[in-house]
């Protein structure tokens, strides 16, 4: 029965991200034009192969078409791996492999763009390890040569690279998000200065959690932790953002980021899944153990 529940949260879980993913691509942006208006690096093109002004290109109506067409066609290339994920649970074939694997290229090159976009913080790209890495993941899961405590160390780490990355924001290594901030202040009523000391004290939980997990005696406990506040800080960004008098507006503007981030929650529990199983079989062995030695 674990193993049953572990592959629908697993299948769930990517579906998610890549559902999630493309909502916003096809409905609203993407960082792509981090890259497509990156002066310093595409200019000496624009200018050398292509003989245009790099004024005349980054104010060219067909560029901006041109980044929107891309980015609907990451938007579908996402639904198409969301629905290869659920057809992926019953029909174990190539396409749906490669459609899969593809959606979790894009899903890399994607935090690589939000990290260009975020100054080069090393913790925005590996804050996302959830999200790109579980494609991987799955796919390894329904390989022939998987190995159940690898498949359960490769959740682990992205759990932690996850958790520890987003406390290093909270935490304040790197400058606090406002809107991290925002979220607090909406949901909590806190004020500012209180609102960045309760994500200070979150942050250094974070860095806890990550390493708890990998301790036999706490693992439970921090993977129950991680998936309340996983779904949590998910929630948040509904929480926070809902307007009431424009509710349905408000909801669709912000319900992509609550999706592709509910699998912070959900693969916890698929780790504590395994965890508490591999913890019932240790106390099964001591105990047969115990019945062996004589009296």
């Amino acid at each position: 029965m674990n193993i049953f529940r572990t592959n629908q949260l697993l299948h769930l879980s990517v579906f998610l991200i890549f559902i999630g993913r493309a909502y916003q691509h096809l409905f609203w942006d993407a960082p792509y034009r981090t890259f497509f208006w990156d002066e310093a690096l595409l200019k000496p093109i624009v200018e050398g192969l292509f003989n245009r002004s790099w004024q005349e290109y980054v104010t060219d109506l067909e560029t901006d078409t041109l980044i929107t067409t891309i980015i609907r066609i990451n938007g579908y290339l996402y639904l198409s791996a969301a629905m290869a994920t659920l057809a992926f649970l019953k029909y174990k074939q190539k396409l749906f492999t490669a459609i899969i694997f593809l959606g979790g290229c894009s899903l890399v090159l994607l935090s690589i763009l939000l990290t260009k976009e975020k100054f080069y913080h090393t913790a925005q790209f590996f804050e996302h390890s959830i999200q790109f890495g579980l494609p991987f993941i799955l796919l390894y899961y329904r390989s022939k040569s998987v190995n159940e405590k690898t498949f359960f160390l490769l959740l682990k780490l992205s759990i932690a690279i996850t958790f520890f990355s987003h406390g290093l924001y909270a935490f304040g290594f790197y400058p606090v998000p406002g809107t991290f901030v925002d979220m607090v202040i909406q949901i909590l009523g806190t004020d500012e200065t209180m609102s960045v000391n309760l994500l200070y004290i979150a942050g250094i939980l974070d860095f806890v959690i990550a390493i708890l997990i990998f301790v036999p005696k706490t693992a439970l406990y921090a993977l129950l932790y991680a998936v309340v506040w996983g779904i949590l800080t998910a929630m948040a960004r509904i929480i926070a953002s809902i307007d009431f008098i424009f509710f349905w507006q408000s909801l669709h503007q912000n319900l992509y980021e609550t999706v592709y981030r509910i699998p912070h929650g959900i693969v916890p529990f698929i780790a504590y899944i395994i965890q508490h199983k591999f913890a019932k079989t240790d106390d099964s062995t001591i105990q047969h153990a115990e019945e062996r030695v004589p009296l």
